[in-house]
């Protein structure tokens, strides 16, 4: 008989994601967050875990086999050991009411707890996987838990409210009536539209779980969720400096592209996944997974000099900027604006005149870059200063520019668009400036150009870049062109801190 027909492949590894942001975790990448738990945790008969975000139940599927391994000497009848491991030790909460069943069915063999096909018999349907429809609280078109836009979330019954239940609660202790646990684990959803950017905006909600997970007071806490926390992200600055800050984060596994952990799945930034240890305090095990499949390992503390406000995911990148930062020069997010630089909140359609007028307007009309005249008599909410004098434009947003770690190098930013004098740019752009002097603003641009500056940028690159992206990236003497031969030269780079510039940055074309 051939091989291929004896093959039967685990259901779990072949479901299709629900999006983008409540991704299916594979089984094998269940078991590689598994074995960073000390496995005695499987051979004790008192270790209870949760998952308080399960979709489709791998995690609790998962343990439970290495319970039912792990405790045959302390309970040898399989379906007491079964009975124990079920009733005792495994907990889910849900996100979805399809995702309760599906959890179910790979828990206890049938969505259906309390019937005659499960498992291990419960008296009600859920068993220890539950689902709970609930409402957001709204406080001035917010939820006042995740944030989630009144405007978008607040329908029907016949619609999900997304209000997950774990984290919509200020005491998540009751959800289990003060229950320890000595595991949490999952993979949470990763985001919720806010209500901004015409129903494009997005609110990262991962941190919720993770903050929430720890008021629980667990032994251990391992989750997944998208790295772009390390370098940005919309709300995630506080998030951000307890992550760093906490010396209990024993181990984080970093990926570059997502799609080593999720198949076909594009995340932007990648994802990590760690292991929080209570009784832990040092610098954390760090593993950055490269897109070319090479693992990078190091022991760090997340802020490698006790003063930065991300994390620097490539050890490659330490050395370089830390010569740079002993310049102790001014830094070019100094020229650089605010988000929405001229307050535009209008639809761009609306602005935009039928004759010719000496203003213009840089935008992204159908997915594409125009310069078009603008309305004489539009006010501006702000930005006067650039009025009148030269200045550049870069996209806020530019994912297809890739980011340092690709399989190929990246561009990191695009090109930077000339500004004349009357130009303004809609909130898809940040303005660079504004100069009196045009050879100057030219002069500006091909420093942007340089390998050099843009693998500072890519340093802090994240989903929507802003001033600070652009914090590392040091000042010259704008007078003159810049090529990386000069900024290489300049901050005394190595060879081999040279090849690796050249290696993760493509020319700009």
């Amino acid at each position: 008989m051939n091989n291929h027909l004896n093959y039967n492949p685990d259901v779990l590894s072949c479901l299709a994601n629900l999006s983008n942001d409540e991704v299916f975790t594979p089984p094998q990448l269940a078991n590689q967050m598994l074995d960073m738990l000390p496995q005695e945790l499987f051979s004790s008969p008192d270790t209870k875990f949760l998952d308080p975000c399960t979709k489709s139940g791998v995690f609790l599927r998962e343990i439970a086999k290495r319970l039912i391994e792990g405790l045959a000497d302390t309970i040898p009848d399989l379906q007491s050991r079964i009975d124990h491991i079920m009733h005792h030790q495994l907990y889910g909460i849900a996100i979805t009411r399809l995702t309760s069943l599906m959890s179910r069915r790979s828990l206890y063999c049938t969505k259906n707890a309390s019937g005659k096909y499960s498992l291990s018999h419960f008296d009600d349907a859920d068993g220890n996987i539950h689902f709970n429809e609930i409402q957001h609280t709204w406080q001035n078109g917010k939820c006042r838990y995740c944030g989630a836009s009144q405007e978008v979330y607040d329908r029907g019954d016949d619609l999900e409210t997304h209000a997950y239940e774990f984290i919509h609660t200020d005491n998540p202790n009751e959800l289990y009536n003060n229950m320890t646990f000595d595991v949490i684990i999952g993979n949470p959803p990763y985001q919720m539209n806010d209500g901004g950017g015409a129903g494009s905006s997005a609110k990262p909600i991962y941190d919720k779980f993770i903050i929430q997970a720890k008021k629980l007071n667990p032994r251990y806490l391992t989750m997944i969720i998208p790295s772009r926390w390390m370098t940005g992200g919309k709300g995630l600055d506080s998030f951000r400096e307890m992550m760093i800050q906490d010396r209990r984060i024993q181990v984080l596994h970093d990926y570059l592209d997502s799609s080593q952990c999720f198949t076909g799945v594009s995340i932007e930034g990648g994802v990590c996944y760690l292991l929080w240890n209570a009784n832990y305090s040092g610098e954390c095990e760090y593993y950055l997974h490269q897109s070319s499949g090479n693992i990078l390992y190091t022991r760090k503390t997340l802020n490698e000099d006790g003063t930065s406000d991300i994390v620097i995911r490539d050890p490659n990148l330490i050395g370089i900027l830390n010569k740079v930062l002993a310049q102790k020069e001014l830094t070019f997010d100094s020229i650089v604006s605010p988000r929405n630089p001229f307050a535009i909140r209008e639809d761009i359609k609306s602005l935009l005149s039928n004759v010719t007028t000496k203003r213009r307007i840089l935008c992204r009309i159908d997915s594409k870059r125009e310069i078009l005249p603008i309305k004489d008599t539009y006010i501006l909410a702000r930005g006067d200063e650039y009025l009148g004098k030269y200045k550049l434009f870069i996209s806020k947003a530019d994912g297809a520019a890739g980011q340092i770690g690709n399989p190929i190098p990246a561009r990191i930013i695009g090109k930077a668009e000339f500004g004349e004098k009357d130009m303004i740019c809609s909130e898809t752009f940040l303005t660079i400036g504004p100069f009196v002097d045009k050879n100057e603003t030219l002069n500006v641009a091909s420093y942007m150009q340089t390998k050099f500056f843009r693998i500072l940028v890519g340093i802090r690159k994240n989903k929507n870049m802003t001033q600070k992206t652009y914090s590392y990236v040091p000042l010259q003497d704008f007078s003159k062109p810049w090529t990386d031969e000069e900024l290489y030269k300049k901050y005394g780079l190595k060879d081999e801190e040279i090849q690796f510039i050249e290696s993760m940055i493509r020319p700009m074309e």
